[in-house]
């Protein structure tokens, strides 16, 4: 039996999206309040889903400490409270657009999980917008 496994989590983290090449002006038309040169900030919801078959003894797809486990030490330590930009090396040169971030999110815990298991990611930049990998 094949079923899906739901772990949340929190982290805040500030940006600014930012395409280095272009001018100022078109930074701000583009990207508006959100290329401000001071940075702003979210509370990121982080949503991971793992889809497997459930083991016969345990009855578990994947023990959901593990699971927590895994999330709090690769991704809430590691951008909890954190300026994107200036102390995640992924966006050193890529726009840390939620969109972006997510993949990022994803990739860590691709490298992090058994390949058994599908992964999804969801993350939330405020109650109304998020964005999920895979699509």
């Amino acid at each position: 039996m094949r079923i899906a496994v739901f772990r949340k989590a929190h982290f805040n983290a500030a940006h600014r999206l930012h395409i280095k090449d272009w001018s100022d002006e078109k930074n701000e038309k583009v990207f508006g309040v959100c290329s401000n040169r001071y940075y702003h900030g979210h509370n990121y919801e982080l949503e991971v889903k793992v889809i497997g078959e459930v083991d016969p003894i345990t009855g578990m797809v994947i023990d959901l400490k593990v699971l927590k486990d895994i999330i709090e030490e690769k991704i809430e330590k590691r951008f909890d409270h954190r300026n994107l930009n200036e102390e995640i090396e992924e966006f050193k040169n890529l726009n840390p657009t939620t969109e972006n971030l997510c993949f990022v999110i994803w990739k860590i815990l691709r490298a992090t999980l058994d390949e058994k298991f599908e992964l999804f990611v969801r993350l939330y930049e405020t109650p109304r917008n998020y964005v999920e990998y895979p699509a």
